[in-house]
């Protein structure tokens, strides 16, 4: 019969683990924070450019946030994310060129 082998671990430290603990709780209460401000420009702003361009700001601080933390970005070497980063902005740039260039030719068209 195969023996069974049990382990006990008897000195465990109290605070093994204090500063990952600290960090996420860190995270949590900065991502709580973004998140209620949101909420409550999504109730007392009206509606505009200036509500749009708040939550466009807000978002990409709290992705790049939660990609530093969380997928340990932040840890990495600078050239890593400037490698990731740049095609991101790329991305983006084109995304918002394509719908404003897309705007101005159904207007032309259409309007």
């Amino acid at each position: 019969m195969a023996e069974v082998h049990h382990h006990h671990v008897h000195n465990q430290d109290p605070e093994a683990g204090a500063e990952q603990r600290k960090a996420i709780w860190k995270t949590f209460w900065i991502l709580l924070i973004i998140t209620s401000l949101e909420f409550l420009i999504a109730f007392t702003v009206p509606h505009g450019v200036l509500k749009v361009s708040i939550f466009i700001i807000m978002t990409i601080v709290k992705a790049f946030y939660i990609v530093g933390e969380f997928m340990h970005l932040k840890h990495e070497t600078k050239t890593l994310i400037w490698s990731i980063l740049v095609p991101v902005i790329f991305v983006a740039w084109l995304i918002l060129a394509l719908l404003l260039e897309g705007n101005a030719i159904f207007e032309a068209i259409f309007g």
